[in-house]
């Protein structure tokens, strides 16, 4: 193989690894194949193969970065609804490095345990109603802070936790780790 194929199969391959990665490349918050077997033929995987976990940074391609933070988890008050013995919180903060403006409204998120869905808490005595001020837009290099808590089984489980900063497009992300 000559040395031009050569540069121009590892640039290739540099592009295609780069597709779709974290600010971090491939530091710890990627999650190791052994501790995700499923990664690679999970639906919920990102466009790059990879889980990212809780506490690290993704940046989508609109400029739209997210954080999300590890779950807290706590027994739901007598209000909550739906009733759950236990839920995790997660804390996800949204900073706008992109150009426009970032209509709040347009975040979607949705929790799986073992490829079920598990359903979203709303508990406003702990101060978890969802997205606040989702009508708002978040101007180019404003950040803000939404908590959304979700319903878990009473043992241990593997959250992952799907971003999509549109639902109406595939772009997403994908957050896991134990609760």
């Amino acid at each position: 193989m000559s040395t031009a194929r050569t540069v121009a199969a590892v640039c290739a391959a540099f592009a295609l690894a780069a597709c779709g990665t974290s600010s971090a490349g491939d530091g710890p918050e990627a999650v190791p194949s052994s501790e995700a077997s499923a990664e690679q033929s999970s639906p919920a995987a990102t466009s790059s193969g990879r889980l990212l976990r809780f506490g690290s940074e993704h940046r989508f391609p609109s400029g739209l970065v997210v954080t999300v933070s590890s779950p807290n988890v706590f027994v739901p008050s007598e209000s909550a609804y739906p009733r759950s013995a236990r839920a995790a919180a997660f804390g996800i903060e949204l900073y706008n490095e992109g150009q426009d403006p970032y209509r709040i409204s347009d975040l979607s998120a949705q929790a799986m345990i073992d490829g079920k869905e598990i359903k979203q808490v709303q508990d406003i005595t702990r101060g978890y109603n969802g997205i606040v001020n989702a009508d708002s837009d978040l101007a180019a290099g404003d950040s803000t802070k939404v908590t959304l808590a979700f319903a878990l089984p009473a043992e241990p489980a593997t959250v992952e936790l799907t971003l999509r900063p549109d639902s109406t497009k595939p772009t997403k992300v994908v957050f896991v780790g134990s609760v």
